[in-house]
């Protein structure tokens, strides 16, 4: 490796200089040429040729020595420059004086664009919020009118308005999970709790359909974000209600704190299985059902490399599906 790395940088330094190099031999040539015509001594011609060869030979090694080390310097900053503090080393020519200025011109122009993009991004999120928590508001307003009267209409039209409340609150997920800033508040919490959340935001789901829901407190705590992994096991729910027509939905864990969430819907065809958390990707399942995002299990597996968590899917086409999160983590100690 590093010989074939001095040969390259041979090769890249011959082609720089190639034009001095042959220029030297002409003239070499010339002088040989008029010593001659002047009847000087072959052996001083050869003598004097000789000599000039020697001296440029010590020279261009030299300069070749200086031109590998400051490309091995100039490889050293291209292979740490996202953590580079400092600027460039000093030019010693003209042209990496005007190199330098164009880095240094692109860089400010970057920056410059980065923090408009920034500042862009943070407005839209700005909107984004306000506006999700606006909307919530007169959906407050038509679920109450609707629990008024408890007809199959109007249990119907609850379920659509709840589907428009989770897909306004996944638009804003995406946003904060393709955001840089750190959304994210990690410490121990109780594992029961958060499942339960989820169990009373979808309750009247699966009462709707009349899926019967399994699940038994476990009494662990983990250590994660309450908000995003309340969210993940909301999108894996969601997704269990829309895909089971009979049958139960069962969440457990096991001692590994592995949290299984199971269901006995359609399932997942084995050639989709493998491209479930990918963005936009709807599967046989999405296409045939037309109202798939393909975001859903991508914000969950987003959010799950977020948590350090590790989600995996195991399915049967037409006996259902398992997700799996893993919510281990290793102890540290002190030494």
């Amino acid at each position: 490796m590093e010989k074939r790395q001095w040969k390259d940088s041979f090769s890249a330094y011959v082609w720089q200089y190639r034009y001095t190099i042959v220029l030297f031999f002409i003239d070499t040539g010339v002088f040989a040429f008029l010593f001659h015509l002047y009847n000087l001594e072959t052996e001083a011609v050869l003598y004097a040729s000789g000599l000039c060869i020697l001296i440029t030979i010590i020279v261009l090694s030299a300069t070749f020595i200086f031109y590998r080390k400051r490309h091995l310097e100039y490889q050293r900053i291209l292979n740490h420059i996202e953590i580079m503090e400092g600027g460039l080393p000093n030019p010693k020519t003209l042209s990496e004086a005007d190199a330098q200025e164009m880095i240094h011109r692109l860089k400010t122009i970057c920056e410059e664009e980065q923090t408009a993009r920034r500042q862009e991004r943070q407005e839209h999120m700005d909107y984004y919020t306000i506006w999700v928590h606006q909307i919530k508001t007169p959906i407050s307003v038509m679920r109450m009118m609707l629990q008024a009267e408890d007809t199959k209409e109007n249990r119907e039209l609850l379920a659509q308005l709840f589907r428009i409340e989770q897909y306004a609150e996944m638009a804003l997920g995406y946003l904060r999970l393709d955001s840089d800033s750190s959304d994210f508040i990690f410490q121990e919490y109780s594992l029961d709790d958060i499942i339960r959340q989820a169990i009373h935001k979808y309750a009247a789901q699966f009462v709707r359909k009349r899926i019967r829901l399994q699940y038994e407190p476990v009494n662990i705590t983990v250590l994660t974000d309450e908000k995003w992994l309340l969210f993940i096991i909301e999108q894996i729910l969601s997704n269990a209600v829309k895909y089971t027509q009979e049958g139960k939905v069962t969440i457990t864990v096991t001692k590994e704190k592995v949290l299984q969430i199971a269901d006995t819907g359609i399932g997942i065809a084995p050639e989709d299985l493998p491209r479930i958390f990918e963005k936009g990707f709807t599967g046989y399942n999405g296409r045939a059902d037309r109202k798939s995002t393909g975001l859903g299990l991508y914000l969950c597996k987003m959010a799950a490399d977020r948590l350090s968590h590790q989600i995996d899917a195991d399915s049967e086409a037409g006996k259902g599906t398992v997700f799996s999160i893993d919510l281990s983590t290793e102890k540290l100690s002190l030494l």
